[in-house]
């Protein structure tokens, strides 16, 4: 299980910086639709000789939705939000999704909302707006960066939220396999594109995009849902707190990329937001002088 998800946070730290590294080679949808297909291919390499489980109707509605959202829609609102912002920022937008999927879980999986979840949200919103605002989105034109992260943060907290229900009977291989095939079928529109850049971009770009088929997708995805599988959605969604310091220090190695201050000050506010989420209330004293665990919020 550690080892799974420590695999699964250096492997999406690194797509922050790969992806800023090719990004200028390829056009978003191309390098996102060049991602998938790969993922796709590995994944159904993994599936060989492994078991498969027929979906039911609600399985495959929720397996679609996954598909679209946090493998279509999400790499190509990343790919968008790296062309302007640097990679260290665009992870600590994205590094709200914990938030996300704890609220999402609270309304759609029945979890509730409780106090510290709603201060947790308002805090990281907060810490968005700083960002926004040392990336200019206060003046009309600019930080469209932020919002495109800020949807792919959005998209990756729908992924999670459709995801677990279906890894409770399917193995996690297969919904990870059908969840990128989704995706890169979503995709296909953008197929022209990326035969038009395969043929000029450098031999190293093309590499860039299969490692991130082959390592932060079919590799990454598939240890996050053996996790997903074995615990619940919030408290592993916790441990991608350190990804966008991952990728700060990454960034920084590589392109000596630096955020800006006020940057790096939202994102260590989005971050406090996100523990806050996390935070129970202490339960009130019964008469017997034991705590009501009923009353205990996460």
């Amino acid at each position: 299980m550690l080892i799974a998800i420590i695999v699964t946070l250096l492997a999406w730290s690194s797509a922050f910086i790969v992806i800023r590294g090719v990004a200028p080679h390829f056009t978003v949808g191309s390098l996102a639709l060049a991602r998938l297909l790969v993922g796709t291919a590995v994944l159904s390499l993994l599936l060989i000789g492994r078991r498969w489980v027929r979906p039911s109707g609600r399985e495959w509605l929720l397996i679609v939705v996954f598909g679209l959202s946090w493998f279509a829609a999400y790499n190509v609102t990343l790919n968008i939000a790296e062309q302007s912002l640097d990679a260290g920022t665009t992870a600590m937008i994205v590094g709200i999704g914990p938030v996300l999927i704890a609220l999402g879980a609270g309304v759609f999986l029945g979890d509730g909302v409780p106090r510290w979840l709603a201060i947790g949200a308002s805090v990281a919103f907060f810490g968005v707006v700083l960002i926004g605002i040392s990336s200019g989105i206060t003046r009309i034109g600019d930080g469209a960066g932020v919002i495109w992260a800020s949807v792919a943060a959005a998209t990756n907290a729908i992924g999670v939220i459709c995801q677990k229900p279906v890894l409770r009977r399917l193995p996690n291989r297969q919904v990870t396999f059908l969840g990128c095939a989704v995706g890169a079928i979503a995709c296909l529109p953008f197929a022209g594109p990326l035969i038009h850049d395969l043929a000029r971009v450098p031999v190293e770009s093309i590499l860039g995009a299969v490692y991130l088929g082959v390592v932060p997708t079919a590799i990454a995805f598939s240890t996050w849902a053996f996790a997903l599988s074995r615990m619940p959605a919030g408290p592993l969604a916790v441990t991608t707190y350190i990804v966008p310091t991952l990728v700060v220090i990454e960034a920084y190695l590589v392109f000596r990329e630096v955020p800006a201050p006020v940057a790096v000050l939202g994102g260590v506010v989005c971050l406090v937001g996100v523990a806050l989420s996390r935070r129970r209330s202490r339960a009130p004293l019964s008469s017997t002088g034991s705590r009501n665990p009923k009353n205990l919020q996460e």
